[in-house]
């Protein structure tokens, strides 16, 4: 299924299916792209809403966790979206893990993989250097087990969105922000059911970090995909989507 993207009120997304709202939040250099294997598997039993996050355009002094997070409320209240089940990945997990403990009453379910909010190795260790692609293809190969699963488009995507100057600061800015920003002494306030997917060769947020997010997080559960780095969902997506799926079964 090819995603079409939808336009309302200044907002860019994505809303395949029909059911309870199954949300979806990508990462730093994350696109709509990344979910296709979650939106075939999920869009016939639950409605599939996948915003685009302004982490290219918004105002620059806005450029962090907090202006994602409102970002996300906005667009909320605007879909009018009462009881969502929500996945992040990456800085997507952190931002689903701020707006959940500020909006618990909307979040019935979340599922976090390779999230940020405790330790994130950003950029496999630096922040992204302009004009140079070959870095740009070595970095974004680190965010995968197999380096074939980072094909040319993406890192053409990637390498195209850092030669942009105002781009880079907005990218900078969010990931200083997203270190900064240590959920450590707050995760006990998700109280939500939580799936925790995690790619156990993950070299951005290692599986220690897992193993953290499941002790601070009250009503959580680990599982772990092997040979599978920083985006269970792009590289593993029939075994993410199989414990994804049994995790939306149980009852609550």
């Amino acid at each position: 299924m090819s995603l079409h993207v939808k336009e309302k009120n200044g907002f860019s997304y994505v809303d395949e299916g029909q059911g309870q709202v199954l949300m979806l939040l990508h990462g730093l250099f994350g696109a709509l792209s990344n979910w296709e294997g979650v939106v075939n598997r999920f869009a016939s039993r639950f409605r599939v809403v996948i915003p685009m996050l302004p982490i290219y355009t918004m105002p620059i002094k806005e450029a962090g966790l907090e202006g994602l997070k409102s970002f996300v409320e906005e667009f909320v209240n605007m879909m009018e979206i009462k009881d969502a089940i929500i996945m992040g990945n990456s800085l997507g997990g952190h931002v689903a893990l701020l707006y959940t403990m500020d909006n618990s009453d909307k979040v019935s379910k979340l599922v976090l993989t390779g999230s940020s909010g405790l330790f994130e190795n950003t950029m496999g260790g630096s922040y992204p250097r302009r004009g140079s692609y070959d870095y740009i293809r070595d970095r974004v190969a680190y965010t995968f087990y197999d380096p074939k699963v980072a094909s040319d488009e993406l890192v053409s995507e990637v390498f195209e969105t850092t030669k942009s100057i105002p781009k880079c600061m907005r990218i900078v800015a969010i990931a200083k922000s997203a270190q900064r920003n240590n959920l450590a002494s707050e995760l006990h306030r998700i109280q939500v059911p939580t799936l925790l997917v995690w790619g156990l060769n993950d070299t951005i947020t290692p599986p220690m970090v897992a193993h953290d997010f499941n002790r601070l997080i009250p009503n959580s559960q680990l599982r772990f995909i092997d040979h599978c780095c920083h985006a269970p969902m792009m590289e593993h997506p029939e075994k993410f989507n199989l414990l994804v799926e049994e995790f939306l079964e149980e009852k609550i």
